[in-house]
Protein backbone atom coordinates (compact mmCIF):
# COMPACT_ATOMS: atom_id res chain seq x y z
CA UNK A 1 0.00 0.00 0.00
CA UNK A 2 1.33 3.42 -0.93
CA UNK A 3 2.23 5.73 1.95
CA UNK A 4 3.39 9.36 2.10
CA UNK A 5 7.13 9.84 1.70
CA UNK A 6 7.95 11.06 5.21
CA UNK A 7 11.22 12.79 5.94
CA UNK A 8 14.00 10.68 7.42
CA UNK A 9 13.67 12.71 10.62
CA UNK A 10 9.97 11.98 10.99
CA UNK A 11 10.52 8.31 10.20
CA UNK A 12 13.03 8.15 13.06
CA UNK A 13 10.78 9.80 15.64
CA UNK A 14 8.73 7.73 18.10
CA UNK A 15 4.95 7.94 17.82
CA UNK A 16 4.54 9.59 21.21
CA UNK A 17 3.07 12.77 22.65
CA UNK A 18 4.37 14.72 25.67
CA UNK A 19 1.17 14.22 27.68
CA UNK A 20 -1.78 11.86 27.48
CA UNK A 21 -4.83 14.05 28.00
CA UNK A 22 -7.49 13.36 30.62
CA UNK A 23 -10.08 12.90 27.89
CA UNK A 24 -7.98 10.09 26.38
CA UNK A 25 -7.73 8.48 29.79
CA UNK A 26 -11.48 8.82 30.36
CA UNK A 27 -12.19 7.05 27.07
CA UNK A 28 -9.76 4.27 27.99
CA UNK A 29 -11.30 3.76 31.44
CA UNK A 30 -14.85 4.08 30.17
CA UNK A 31 -15.87 6.70 32.72
CA UNK A 32 -15.34 10.41 33.40
CA UNK A 33 -13.08 11.60 36.18
CA UNK A 34 -14.78 12.87 39.33
CA UNK A 35 -11.94 15.36 39.84
CA UNK A 36 -9.60 16.88 37.24
CA UNK A 37 -6.42 17.75 39.13
CA UNK A 38 -3.64 16.70 36.79
CA UNK A 39 -3.09 19.28 34.05
CA UNK A 40 -2.45 22.37 36.21
CA UNK A 41 -5.53 24.00 34.79
CA UNK A 42 -7.11 26.78 36.82
CA UNK A 43 -10.23 25.09 38.15
CA UNK A 44 -11.38 28.38 39.68
CA UNK A 45 -12.13 29.58 36.17
CA UNK A 46 -11.60 32.78 34.21
CA UNK A 47 -12.80 36.25 35.08
CA UNK A 48 -16.55 36.76 34.63
CA UNK A 49 -15.55 39.64 32.39
CA UNK A 50 -13.72 37.19 30.12
CA UNK A 51 -16.73 34.88 30.00
CA UNK A 52 -19.02 37.79 29.16
CA UNK A 53 -16.63 39.00 26.46
CA UNK A 54 -16.48 35.52 24.87
CA UNK A 55 -20.27 35.29 24.95
CA UNK A 56 -20.63 38.64 23.22
CA UNK A 57 -18.02 37.57 20.65
CA UNK A 58 -19.76 34.30 19.75
CA UNK A 59 -21.84 35.69 16.83
CA UNK A 60 -18.67 37.11 15.24
CA UNK A 61 -16.82 33.81 15.00
CA UNK A 62 -17.33 33.85 11.24
CA UNK A 63 -14.41 36.30 11.19
CA UNK A 64 -10.77 35.33 11.58
CA UNK A 65 -8.92 36.69 14.58
CA UNK A 66 -6.73 39.76 14.13
CA UNK A 67 -3.43 38.29 12.83
CA UNK A 68 -1.51 40.98 14.71
CA UNK A 69 -3.43 40.63 18.03
CA UNK A 70 -3.16 44.41 18.01
CA UNK A 71 -5.46 45.30 20.90
CA UNK A 72 -4.17 42.54 23.15
CA UNK A 73 -0.54 43.43 22.46
CA UNK A 74 -1.24 47.10 23.16
CA UNK A 75 -2.82 46.23 26.52
CA UNK A 76 0.01 43.84 27.40
CA UNK A 77 2.60 46.44 26.44
CA UNK A 78 1.01 48.98 28.79
CA UNK A 79 0.74 46.40 31.57
CA UNK A 80 4.37 45.26 31.20
CA UNK A 81 5.82 48.70 30.42
CA UNK A 82 7.29 47.57 27.11
CA UNK A 83 6.38 48.39 23.51
CA UNK A 84 4.20 46.20 21.28
CA UNK A 85 7.36 45.54 19.24
CA UNK A 86 8.67 43.56 22.25
CA UNK A 87 5.71 41.16 22.15
CA UNK A 88 4.45 38.22 20.14
CA UNK A 89 1.14 36.51 20.87
CA UNK A 90 0.63 32.86 20.00
CA UNK A 91 -1.24 29.65 20.66
CA UNK A 92 -0.13 29.21 24.25
CA UNK A 93 3.47 28.82 25.38
CA UNK A 94 3.51 25.42 23.66
CA UNK A 95 2.81 27.02 20.30
CA UNK A 96 5.38 29.75 20.85
CA UNK A 97 8.01 27.18 21.86
CA UNK A 98 7.36 25.37 18.59
CA UNK A 99 7.92 28.56 16.62
CA UNK A 100 11.02 29.42 18.63
CA UNK A 101 12.60 26.02 18.02
CA UNK A 102 11.74 26.30 14.33
CA UNK A 103 13.54 29.64 14.20
CA UNK A 104 16.73 28.40 15.85
CA UNK A 105 17.19 24.65 15.64
CA UNK A 106 18.38 22.68 12.64
CA UNK A 107 19.16 18.94 12.57
CA UNK A 108 22.13 18.27 14.82
CA UNK A 109 22.03 21.58 16.68
CA UNK A 110 22.68 21.28 20.44
CA UNK A 111 19.96 22.41 22.86
CA UNK A 112 20.17 22.35 26.66
CA UNK A 113 17.45 21.64 29.21
CA UNK A 114 17.05 20.02 32.63
CA UNK A 115 16.50 16.29 32.91
CA UNK A 116 12.84 15.93 33.84
CA UNK A 117 11.78 19.47 32.88
CA UNK A 118 8.73 20.34 30.77
CA UNK A 119 8.63 17.64 28.06
CA UNK A 120 6.77 19.61 25.39
CA UNK A 121 9.91 21.66 24.81
CA UNK A 122 11.86 18.44 24.21
CA UNK A 123 9.13 17.28 21.82
CA UNK A 124 9.58 20.38 19.66
CA UNK A 125 13.38 20.06 19.68
CA UNK A 126 13.18 16.43 18.60
CA UNK A 127 10.70 17.39 15.88
CA UNK A 128 13.26 19.69 14.27
CA UNK A 129 16.20 17.34 14.72
CA UNK A 130 17.94 19.11 17.58
CA UNK A 131 20.18 17.22 19.98
CA UNK A 132 19.11 17.57 23.61
CA UNK A 133 21.73 17.86 26.31
CA UNK A 134 20.28 17.50 29.81
CA UNK A 135 21.59 18.49 33.22
CA UNK A 136 20.22 17.22 36.53
CA UNK A 137 18.24 19.34 38.92
CA UNK A 138 19.96 20.59 42.03
CA UNK A 139 17.72 18.96 44.61
CA UNK A 140 14.21 19.96 43.55
CA UNK A 141 15.31 23.09 41.66
CA UNK A 142 16.49 23.58 38.13
CA UNK A 143 20.15 24.62 38.11
CA UNK A 144 20.79 27.76 36.01
CA UNK A 145 24.57 27.65 36.53
CA UNK A 146 24.75 24.03 35.37
CA UNK A 147 22.47 24.74 32.40
CA UNK A 148 24.60 27.62 31.21
CA UNK A 149 27.84 25.67 31.77
CA UNK A 150 26.50 22.84 29.59
CA UNK A 151 25.49 25.37 26.96
CA UNK A 152 29.09 26.59 26.90
CA UNK A 153 30.42 23.03 26.62
CA UNK A 154 28.09 22.10 23.78
CA UNK A 155 27.81 25.39 21.90
CA UNK A 156 24.04 25.29 22.37
CA UNK A 157 21.93 27.81 20.51
CA UNK A 158 19.08 27.52 22.98
CA UNK A 159 18.65 26.82 26.71
CA UNK A 160 15.28 26.15 28.35
CA UNK A 161 14.64 27.12 31.98
CA UNK A 162 11.27 27.32 33.74
CA UNK A 163 10.96 29.59 36.77
CA UNK A 164 8.72 28.66 38.59
CA UNK A 165 9.35 25.08 37.61
CA UNK A 166 7.07 22.34 36.35
CA UNK A 167 6.91 19.55 37.58
CA UNK A 168 8.46 20.30 40.98
CA UNK A 169 6.80 23.64 41.73
CA UNK A 170 10.06 25.21 42.91
CA UNK A 171 11.24 28.72 42.06
CA UNK A 172 14.44 30.72 42.20
CA UNK A 173 14.40 34.36 43.29
CA UNK A 174 14.76 36.62 40.29
CA UNK A 175 18.16 37.74 41.55
CA UNK A 176 19.49 34.20 41.07
CA UNK A 177 18.49 34.23 37.39
CA UNK A 178 19.94 37.72 36.95
CA UNK A 179 23.28 36.68 38.43
CA UNK A 180 23.45 33.48 36.39
CA UNK A 181 22.93 35.39 33.14
CA UNK A 182 26.48 36.69 33.44
CA UNK A 183 27.61 33.17 32.52
CA UNK A 184 25.25 32.62 29.61
CA UNK A 185 27.52 32.02 26.60
CA UNK A 186 27.55 34.47 23.71
CA UNK A 187 25.26 33.27 20.96
CA UNK A 188 23.04 31.25 23.30
CA UNK A 189 19.42 32.28 23.82
CA UNK A 190 17.68 31.63 27.13
CA UNK A 191 14.03 30.61 26.81
CA UNK A 192 12.70 31.56 30.24
CA UNK A 193 9.31 29.93 30.79
CA UNK A 194 7.32 31.96 33.34
CA UNK A 195 3.95 30.25 32.94
CA UNK A 196 3.29 30.16 36.69
CA UNK A 197 4.64 33.59 37.57
CA UNK A 198 1.31 34.96 38.82
CA UNK A 199 1.36 32.42 41.68
CA UNK A 200 4.99 32.98 42.70
CA UNK A 201 6.29 35.15 45.56
CA UNK A 202 7.19 38.76 44.88
CA UNK A 203 10.71 38.99 43.52
CA UNK A 204 10.53 35.77 41.49
CA UNK A 205 10.58 37.65 38.19
CA UNK A 206 14.13 38.69 37.28
CA UNK A 207 14.78 42.24 36.20
CA UNK A 208 15.75 41.81 32.56
CA UNK A 209 15.86 44.61 30.00
CA UNK A 210 13.30 43.73 27.32
CA UNK A 211 15.92 44.73 24.73
CA UNK A 212 18.38 42.15 26.08
CA UNK A 213 19.03 39.88 23.04
CA UNK A 214 20.01 36.94 25.25
CA UNK A 215 16.57 36.20 26.70
CA UNK A 216 13.02 35.48 25.58
CA UNK A 217 10.41 35.27 28.34
CA UNK A 218 7.30 33.16 27.79
CA UNK A 219 4.03 33.73 29.67
CA UNK A 220 0.44 32.57 29.36
CA UNK A 221 -3.22 33.21 30.06
CA UNK A 222 -3.71 29.48 30.76
CA UNK A 223 -2.77 29.45 34.44
CA UNK A 224 -3.45 32.55 36.53
CA UNK A 225 -6.11 33.84 34.14
CA UNK A 226 -7.90 30.49 33.80
CA UNK A 227 -8.02 30.39 29.99
CA UNK A 228 -6.16 27.16 29.21
CA UNK A 229 -8.75 26.11 26.65
CA UNK A 230 -8.44 29.41 24.80
CA UNK A 231 -4.70 28.86 24.10
CA UNK A 232 -3.28 32.37 24.50
CA UNK A 233 0.38 32.84 25.29
CA UNK A 234 2.85 35.63 24.71
CA UNK A 235 6.57 36.21 24.66
CA UNK A 236 8.67 39.23 25.61
CA UNK A 237 11.97 39.75 23.81
CA UNK A 238 14.06 42.20 21.82
CA UNK A 239 12.20 43.48 18.73
CA UNK A 240 14.59 41.78 16.31
CA UNK A 241 13.74 38.34 17.67
CA UNK A 242 10.04 39.16 17.94
CA UNK A 243 9.87 40.22 14.30
CA UNK A 244 11.50 36.93 13.26
CA UNK A 245 8.41 35.08 14.50
CA UNK A 246 6.48 36.64 11.61
CA UNK A 247 8.54 34.46 9.25
CA UNK A 248 7.23 31.20 10.67
CA UNK A 249 4.14 31.70 12.83
CA UNK A 250 0.58 30.87 11.84
CA UNK A 251 -0.72 34.38 11.30
CA UNK A 252 -4.33 33.26 11.68
CA UNK A 253 -3.66 30.81 14.48
CA UNK A 254 -5.28 32.90 17.20
CA UNK A 255 -8.94 32.31 17.95
CA UNK A 256 -10.92 35.55 17.81
CA UNK A 257 -12.92 34.84 20.98
CA UNK A 258 -9.71 33.88 22.79
CA UNK A 259 -8.08 37.20 21.92
CA UNK A 260 -11.13 39.07 23.24
CA UNK A 261 -11.28 36.95 26.40
CA UNK A 262 -7.59 37.48 27.16
CA UNK A 263 -7.98 41.23 26.78
CA UNK A 264 -10.91 41.23 29.23
CA UNK A 265 -9.09 38.94 31.69
CA UNK A 266 -6.01 41.14 31.67
CA UNK A 267 -8.14 44.08 32.75
CA UNK A 268 -9.71 42.30 35.72
CA UNK A 269 -6.95 42.59 38.30
CA UNK A 270 -9.33 41.93 41.21
CA UNK A 271 -10.30 38.51 39.84
CA UNK A 272 -6.65 37.58 39.35
CA UNK A 273 -5.89 38.58 42.94
CA UNK A 274 -8.81 36.48 44.21
CA UNK A 275 -7.61 33.50 42.18
CA UNK A 276 -4.05 33.79 43.50
CA UNK A 277 -5.42 33.86 47.06
CA UNK A 278 -7.61 30.82 46.44
CA UNK A 279 -4.68 28.92 44.96
CA UNK A 280 -2.52 29.76 47.98
CA UNK A 281 -5.22 28.46 50.33
CA UNK A 282 -5.60 25.33 48.24
CA UNK A 283 -1.86 24.67 48.31
CA UNK A 284 -2.05 24.72 52.10
CA UNK A 285 -5.02 22.35 52.00
CA UNK A 286 -3.19 19.85 49.77
CA UNK A 287 -0.06 20.09 51.93
CA UNK A 288 -2.17 19.31 55.02
CA UNK A 289 -3.74 16.32 53.26
CA UNK A 290 -0.29 15.03 52.39
CA UNK A 291 0.87 15.32 56.01
CA UNK A 292 -2.27 13.57 57.27
CA UNK A 293 -1.33 10.62 55.06
CA UNK A 294 2.33 10.50 56.09
CA UNK A 295 3.60 12.25 52.97
CA UNK A 296 5.50 15.51 52.44
CA UNK A 297 4.39 18.35 50.19
CA UNK A 298 7.20 20.28 48.54
CA UNK A 299 7.09 24.10 48.69
CA UNK A 300 5.21 25.39 45.66
CA UNK A 301 5.32 28.68 43.74
CA UNK A 302 2.72 27.41 41.25
CA UNK A 303 -0.93 26.32 41.13
CA UNK A 304 -0.04 22.72 41.93
CA UNK A 305 1.62 20.84 44.77
CA UNK A 306 4.22 18.14 44.25
CA UNK A 307 3.94 15.49 46.97
CA UNK A 308 6.91 13.33 47.96
CA UNK A 309 5.59 9.79 48.43
CA UNK A 310 8.70 8.87 50.44
CA UNK A 311 9.88 5.93 48.37
CA UNK A 312 10.93 5.33 44.77
CA UNK A 313 9.26 5.88 41.43
CA UNK A 314 7.72 2.40 41.31
CA UNK A 315 5.91 3.10 44.57
CA UNK A 316 4.71 6.53 43.41
CA UNK A 317 3.43 5.04 40.15
CA UNK A 318 1.30 2.56 42.09
CA UNK A 319 -0.07 5.42 44.20
CA UNK A 320 -0.83 7.42 41.06
CA UNK A 321 -2.54 4.47 39.41
CA UNK A 322 -4.66 3.91 42.51
CA UNK A 323 -5.79 7.52 42.62
CA UNK A 324 -6.58 7.59 38.90
CA UNK A 325 -8.46 4.28 39.05
CA UNK A 326 -10.64 5.79 41.77
CA UNK A 327 -11.65 8.64 39.49
CA UNK A 328 -9.21 11.45 40.27
CA UNK A 329 -6.95 12.64 37.46
CA UNK A 330 -3.45 13.56 38.67
CA UNK A 331 0.04 13.26 37.19
CA UNK A 332 3.62 12.75 38.36
CA UNK A 333 7.16 13.72 37.31
CA UNK A 334 8.71 11.39 34.74
CA UNK A 335 12.38 11.25 35.76
CA UNK A 336 14.16 9.89 38.85
CA UNK A 337 14.59 10.98 41.57
CA UNK A 338 11.58 13.27 41.11
CA UNK A 339 9.37 10.36 40.10
CA UNK A 340 9.15 9.56 43.80
CA UNK A 341 6.44 12.22 43.76
CA UNK A 342 2.88 12.73 42.57
CA UNK A 343 1.57 16.12 41.47
CA UNK A 344 -1.84 17.56 42.34
CA UNK A 345 -3.30 20.71 40.80
CA UNK A 346 -5.17 23.21 42.92
CA UNK A 347 -8.90 23.33 42.32
CA UNK A 348 -12.35 23.73 43.84
CA UNK A 349 -12.90 22.26 47.29
CA UNK A 350 -15.24 19.53 46.03
CA UNK A 351 -12.49 18.15 43.81
CA UNK A 352 -9.85 18.39 46.53
CA UNK A 353 -12.24 16.60 48.89
CA UNK A 354 -12.57 13.80 46.35
CA UNK A 355 -8.77 13.48 46.23
CA UNK A 356 -8.75 13.39 50.04
CA UNK A 357 -11.24 10.50 49.92
CA UNK A 358 -9.28 8.31 47.53
CA UNK A 359 -5.68 8.98 48.58
CA UNK A 360 -5.71 6.81 51.73
CA UNK A 361 -6.97 3.77 49.84
CA UNK A 362 -4.45 4.28 47.04
CA UNK A 363 -1.63 4.54 49.59
CA UNK A 364 -2.80 1.46 51.50
CA UNK A 365 -2.85 -0.47 48.25
CA UNK A 366 0.65 0.70 47.34
CA UNK A 367 1.95 -0.16 50.81
CA UNK A 368 0.57 -3.64 50.49
CA UNK A 369 -2.24 -3.10 52.99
Amino acid sequence: MQTPRYTRLVEALPATVPFVGPETQERARGAPFAARLGANENGFGPSPRAIEAMTRAAPDQWMYGDPESHELKAALAAHLEVTPAHLVVGEGIDGLLGYLVRLLVEPGDPVVTSDGAYPTFNYHVAGYGGVLHKVPYSGDHEDPAALFARARETGAKLVYLANPDNPMGSAHPGAVIEAALADLPAGTLLALDEAYLEFAPDGTAPRIDPDDPRVIRLRTFSKGYGLAGARVGYAIAAPGLISAFDKVRNHFGMNRAAQIAALAALGDRDWLAQTVARVAACRDRIAALAAENGLRALPSATNFVTIDCGRDGDFARVVLAGVVRRGVFIRMPFVAPHDRCIRVSCGPEAEIARFAEVLPAALAEARGG
